[in-house]
């Protein structure tokens, strides 16, 4: 990876609903200070309407309108104001309490007026930090609540193709609308897809440089994390979409579950591709371990030659070293010259041998 960029560990997000009556309404999370707003959209197929506001009550008025109405919150600490929210459409306590805690795992339940459904929407910063937002669904009859932690989300194409009225959103029913955040929200995996296979990448590419980075490791520990963050955020999905896919809820049209076959498909491919992504994240560490492993067997094996080349000239010097009064070729006028001959030829011939059998 090119530069190591200071990461900060995110903070736990402190679970303050143990203990408490099933159905409280208590937020989990560490958006505590967000203002809450709501943006709500109606629409036909000859008009559309938006509307910004942070007033519950400006919701009311389309409970009962024969248009079709999204109406996004963004801002779960505001418990007062969705606990009012959900009175007004008749949600249920439990309902309310998986929609201010963002510890809940994806799933859905299914009621007699209403769908509900929880899920993650994933997206990469411009810092390149991995953002997972809890964002909660409703589907009734003509409308469509939403849930998120705070501004920003994935859905700016879905509310273009609202405004100029493009494809089949503004000739279709809330399930058809219910399906297309879903779909936006599951075809942008693809792009944290993407993204972690370029890390992957750049980290293999890292680990066979001369030199890699010393901070390689941390790295690969964060790109393991990182994995592990998206594939609880997806994992689950593949049964919420199966559920509401093979399911015969009365809100959900016959044209409809057309569509939520192709989503399930999508939902397969990414949780395939994850599980391949994950088991390459798994053995990057095996694979510098290895590198690491070849690196130091290559020193081992010019220090093993270089003591192999040695020892036959240290024991010829060691002999003739030794302080004895008769050893004949001490006597002799060229002796020096003659062993310092036979230890340039042993080193040559070793030399030789180390080069033919390939060590060398």
């Amino acid at each position: 990876m090119s530069k190591r960029k200071k990461k900060h560990r995110k903070a736990k997000i402190k679970n303050t609903s143990f203990n408490q009556v099933p159905g409280h309404v208590v937020y989990v999370g560490n958006k505590e200070n967000l203002a809450t707003s709501l943006e709500i959209i109606d629409y036909t197929k000859e008009s559309h309407q938006v509307k910004h506001t942070n007033q519950v009550k400006d919701v009311f008025q389309y409970k009962d309108s024969e248009n079709v109405t999204w109406v996004n919150v963004n801002g779960l600490n505001a418990t007062t104001e969705i606990e009012q929210l959900g009175k007004y459409y008749g949600l249920h306590p439990l309902i309310l309490e998986d929609i201010v805690n963002t510890q809940q795992r994806p799933k859905i339940d299914e009621y007699d007026k209403y769908i509900f459904i929880v899920l993650k929407m994933l997206y990469y910063t411009e810092d390149g930090e991995l953002v997972k937002e809890h964002i909660s669904m409703v589907l009734g009859n003509k409308y469509i609540l939403t849930f998120q932690e705070a501004d920003g989300d994935v859905f700016d194409a879905l509310r273009d193709r609202i405004k100029n009225s493009k494809g089949r959103i503004r000739n279709s029913g809330a399930d058809y609308l219910a399906y297309a955040i879903l779909d936006a929200i599951i075809d942008n995996y693809f792009v944290i897809i993407e993204t972690m296979g370029d890390k992957i990448e750049s980290l293999e590419d890292s680990l066979f440089l001369e030199n890699p980075d010393e901070n390689i490791t941390q790295d690969i520990q964060e790109l393991k994390r990182e994995i592990i963050r998206i594939r609880r955020a997806i994992y689950p999905l593949r049964e919420v979409i199966n559920r509401l896919e093979k399911g015969e809820h009365p809100l959900i049209h016959e044209k409809t579950n057309h569509y939520l076959r192709d989503l399930y498909d999508h939902i397969i491919q990414v949780s395939e591709n994850i599980e391949v992504y994950r088991e390459m994240t798994w053995g990057l560490m095996d694979m510098y371990m290895t590198t690491i492993s070849n690196k130091m067997n290559e020193v081992m094996k010019v220090l093993t030659i270089m003591a192999s080349i040695f020892i036959p000239l240290t024991f010829i010097a060691g002999v003739y070293g030794m302080n004895f009064d008769y050893m004949p070729e001490l006597h002799f006028k060229y002796a020096y010259f003659y062993v310092w001959g036979v230890m340039l030829i042993l080193f040559v011939m070793m030399l030789w041998y180390f080069k033919r059998k390939k060590w060398l």
